[in-house]
């Protein structure tokens, strides 16, 4: 993630062009392909603010986004934090899925994706949370 921040700061993943977007980390999208580059850089904003020393290993984990599809609800974004040796997926960050009840709404691995693990309305308690060591790992 710490090589995936310097390229996003450098203005590498800026372009709107499908190829770049993949580049970026776009596994799957419903949206318009015009729509990921601005989509990568709300996230990526969230994103570079993760700092070493939290919940997340800046040099054993990579991210990758999906916009998802509900039947019965309308598009929301994620974006994933994976690990770089098992390729598992170790956070899921989900943003306005209007079926929780929180703006950002976090689930992990360690209970299977089922239920959240933290949630907030505020970016600034989001990024305060994944920022915080977890000592119960």
């Amino acid at each position: 993630m710490k090589d995936w921040v310097e390229r996003f700061n450098d203005g590498i993943h800026a372009s709107s062009d499908v190829q770049t977007q993949i580049e970026a980390g776009w596994y799957d999208w419903f949206c318009k392909d015009s729509s990921l580059a601005n989509k990568t850089r709300r996230m990526g904003n969230i994103i570079k603010q993760i700092k070493p020393g939290g919940k997340v290993d800046l040099d054993s984990s990579f991210v990758w986004f999906k916009n998802n599809c509900p039947l019965d609800a309308p598009l929301y974004d994620d974006f994933r934090i994976a690990d770089i040796n098992s390729d598992s997926t170790l956070l899921v960050i989900q943003i306005d899925n209007r079926a929780n009840e929180c703006r950002y709404t976090v689930f992990d691995r360690l209970n299977d994706f089922k239920t959240q693990v933290f949630g907030s309305n505020s970016k600034k308690e989001f990024i305060q949370w994944i920022n915080k060591l977890n000592r119960n790992k």
